[in-house]
This record gives C-alpha cells, sequence and structure tokens, in this order.
C-alpha cells in the first residue's frame, strides 16, 4: 500500500511515517499543501493522511483539488479539534475518514488499512491464491496451513502480487507499492526480494517470472 502523511509538524509527520512503514506500508512525506499537491500529480496513493492546518495550500483546498481531479486516492483527514461540526465540513469536502489529535496510533493503521482495501476495488481483507494466505491486519501469511515468516517487503511485494489476481506486476509497479519514493528504480532490490520470498513460501514455486515484464502468482 502506498501512502502520502501531508503534516506541517515534521517530528509528528516522520513518527507517522516510520511508524506506518513499520506496518509494511511504503510511504512518503509532504511537510505543507504545496508538497502534496505536487507528490499527488505523479504518484498515485492508495491512501492520503492529510492534516487539515497546512501552511502555502490549506488542507481543505487540497482535498477540494484532488476531488475535483477525481484522484482515486482515500483521504483520512487529521485536525486538532474534535468537534462535530468540523468532522461534517472535512466530510463534506472529500475525505473519507477523519480523525482527532491527539490519536491512538494503532486506530490510525486501522483507520489507513480501512481505507486502502477500499481504493483496491474493495478486494477481500484476506487474500488468498494458489493455497497462499495473507491476512493484512494479522500481518499474517500461511501455506497450506503453515505459517510462513515474512520481512516487511517481502509482506508487501506478496500482497500486491495477490491483489493481482494472477495478473502481471511489473517491478515497477512493485517498487512503487511497496517502497517509497527515495528508492533506486535501477536497484535490484525487487528480484532480491523475489528471490529470499520464493524461498520461504517453498515448493512447487508459485511465483512466475514474465521475462521483460514482471511477475505474477
Amino acid at each position: 500500500m502506498r501512502v502520502l502523511v501531508v503534516e506541517d509538524e515534521r517530528v509528528l509527520a516522520d513518527a507517522i511515517a516510520t511508524g506506518l512503514r513499520r506496518e509494511a506500508m511504503a510511504v512518503d512525506v509532504a511537510y505543507d499543501g504545496a508538497a502534496a499537491l505536487e507528490k499527488t500529480g505523479y504518484i498515485d496513493y492508495d491512501v492520503i493522511v492529510l492534516d487539515r492546518d497546512l501552511p502555502k495550500v490549506h488542507g481543505d483546498e487540497v482535498a477540494r483539488r484532488l476531488v475535483a481531479q477525481r484522484s482515486a486516492s482515500r483521504i483520512i483527514m487529521l485536525t486538532a479539534s474534535g468537534d462535530v461540526d468540523d468532522k461534517v465540513e472535512g466530510l463534506e469536502l472529500g475525505a473519507d475518514d477523519y480523525l482527532a489529535k491527539p490519536f491512538v496510533f494503532m486506530e490510525l493503521v486501522a483507520r489507513v488499512r480501512a481505507l486502502g482495501r477500499r481504493s483496491a476495488s474493495a478486494l477481500p481483507p484476506v487474500l488468498e491464491r494458489s493455497g497462499i494466505r495473507l491476512d493484512p491486519g494479522k500481518r499474517l501469511v500461511t501455506r497450506d496451513g503453515s505459517e510462513i515468516t515474512l520481512t516487511k517487503k517481502e509482506f508487501a511485494v506478496l500482497e500486491e502480487l495477490l491483489r493481482a489476481e494472477g495478473a502481471v506486476v511489473s517491478q515497477e509497479d512493485l517498487l512503487d507499492k511497496a517502497w517509497d519514493e527515495n528508492i533506486d528504480p535501477f536497484t535490484n532490490v525487487v528480484r532480491v526480494t523475489m528471490m529470499t520470498l520464493r524461498k520461504k513460501l517453498g515448493e512447487p514455486q508459485v511465483i512466475e517470472t514474465v521475462p521483460g515484464v514482471g511477475y505474477k502468482l
């Protein structure tokens, strides 16, 4: 899942990003509304965690522009106010969810995951194919009933392959969904991660390499 955190309090923004990355999400950060609009112009995010009170371009205006552009990204709006009128206003601007500060981090994680499922064409929360079962909420992977321990990136890559439902997923798409914007596009990290993932999933192999195109499960 690709997430954009938009928050002008840098310590808070970086803390949220770090926590979400620990949950196997690919996370970028923008510290003002203008930077957020720039990033959403060339990256398709599954979920945007958007603070309302932003410099340069207010969070409300960011939400308005994304809605006007028919962005598929789901928006969870953050604010210091938990007032009902503020929540209603935020939702009417186009936000899909609303969370008042201070918040419990695991509640934010749960809300981001829920919105991510909605942005993925309502795919089932638990993904299954070829005897492999992946539960994003519980961070649990099994094959034929036996639990498999994966790293965060292996988990994220497997999740994207399962979400593709047998279609080919390119290396570029995997980099886009499982890593953040700082990754070198010429790196061999996808190939290495795929190698270790295949080893952990065991025999018979279920991940197929499509030469020059990508991978499918």
